[in-house]
C-alpha cells in the first residue's frame, strides 16, 4: 500500500471549491446589485457563445475568488459583484456546480472585473497590500491591490450607484492605468470588441442608469427579453408588409378587370 501524505510529512493539499466557504454570509448591499449583474451577463449570453463554442468559460456574480490559503478561509478571498474568465470550465470536475472560484487552482486570472459601489468607492479603490505589521499581524490587502497585483484581472470597472459615475483601468505592464472612454462616453474592452457604458432606463421595475455592453460599432448588446421584442417586432412587419402588399395586387387586379382585363390570364 502506498503511503499517504500525512505518512511522508508532506504538507496538505491545496484546498479546492468544494472544501471551501461559499459564502462569508454578508448581504447584497443594494436592490441594484442582482439585476445589474443578471442584465450584464444575459446580454453577453450570444457573444459569448460565439467566442466559446465548447462553453468552457464561466460568470461569477457576487461569488467569491479564493487567492491565498487563511484561517479563516473566507479571509483569503474576494468577491467581485460581476467577473469573467474565458477558457474554464463552468463546473469544475468535482462537484456538479461552482461554488467559487479557487486561483491556486485554476491559474487562470479573470478578463474583466466589475464593482458596485454603494458608497464613494473607497473601498473599491482600496490599493493597501499586504503587509506584516510589527506586531506579527497581517494587514489585510485593499481590493484594488488584489485585482492588481495578486489576480492579474486585465480590465477592472467600479460604478458608484448613487453618483452614476463609471471608471475603468487596464492592467499594463503591472499596474492598473485608467482607460479613457471614447466619444460615446464608453470604455473599450478590445478583446471581446465590446464597450461597457451607462445606460438609462427600466429594468426589472427599476429606472435609472444601468452599465449596459455595446459592440465596437455602438450598437446596444440585447437582453433576451429585448431580443424577443425586437423579433416579434420583425415578424409583425413582415406581417404588415406581405398584407399590404396583398392588398395592392387585389387593388390592381380589380383595375384590371375594370379596363376588360383578366388579370388571371395575362400571358
Amino acid at each position: 500500500m502506498n503511503p499517504t501524505a500525512t505518512e511522508l510529512g508532506l504538507p496538505p493539499p491545496f484546498p479546492d471549491h468544494t472544501q471551501l466557504p461559499e459564502s462569508d454570509g454578508t448581504f447584497v448591499k443594494n436592490f441594484q446589485e442582482h439585476p445589474q449583474s443578471i442584465l450584464l451577463t444575459d446580454s453577453l449570453g450570444p457573444l459569448l457563445a460565439q467566442r466559446h463554442p465548447d462553453g468552457r468559460y464561466c460568470i461569477g456574480q457576487d461569488s467569491g475568488i479564493y487567492w491565498r490559503e487563511t484561517d479563516p478561509p473566507e479571509a483569503g478571498a474576494v468577491a467581485p459583484d460581476w467577473f469573467y474568465v474565458p477558457n474554464v470550465s463552468a463546473r469544475p470536475e468535482r462537484g456538479s456546480y461552482r461554488r467559487s472560484y479557487v486561483f491556486w487552482r485554476e491559474h487562470i486570472s479573470p478578463l474583466i472585473a466589475i464593482e458596485l459601489a454603494s458608497g464613494k468607492g473607497e473601498e473599491e479603490r482600496n490599493a493597501t497590500p499586504l503587509l506584516m505589521t510589527e506586531a506579527g499581524e497581517v494587514q489585510k490587502p485593499g481590493k484594488f491591490w488584489v485585482y492588481e497585483q495578486i489576480l492579474h484581472i486585465t480590465y477592472y470597472a467600479i460604478y458608484e450607484i448613487v453618483s452614476n459615475r463609471l471608471e475603468a483601468y487596464r492592467l499594463v505592464e503591472g499596474r492598473y492605468q485608467p482607460i479613457t472612454p471614447n466619444e460615446r462616453g464608453h470604455y473599450f474592452i478590445p478583446p471581446l470588441e465590446i464597450e461597457l457604458g451607462l445606460w438609462q432606463g427600466t429594468y426589472q421595475n427599476q429606472t435609472q442608469q444601468w452599465l449596459r455592453w455595446w459592440d465596437k460599432d455602438g450598437n446596444l448588446l440585447l437582453i433576451g427579453s429585448e431580443r424577443a421584442e425586437r423579433e416579434k417586432l420583425k415578424t409583425e412587419q413582415e406581417r404588415q408588409r406581405a398584407e399590404q402588399a396583398e392588398q395592392k395586387a387585389a387593388r390592381l387586379a380589380e383595375r384590371l378587370r375594370e379596363m376588360g382585363i383578366d388579370p388571371d390570364n395575362l400571358d
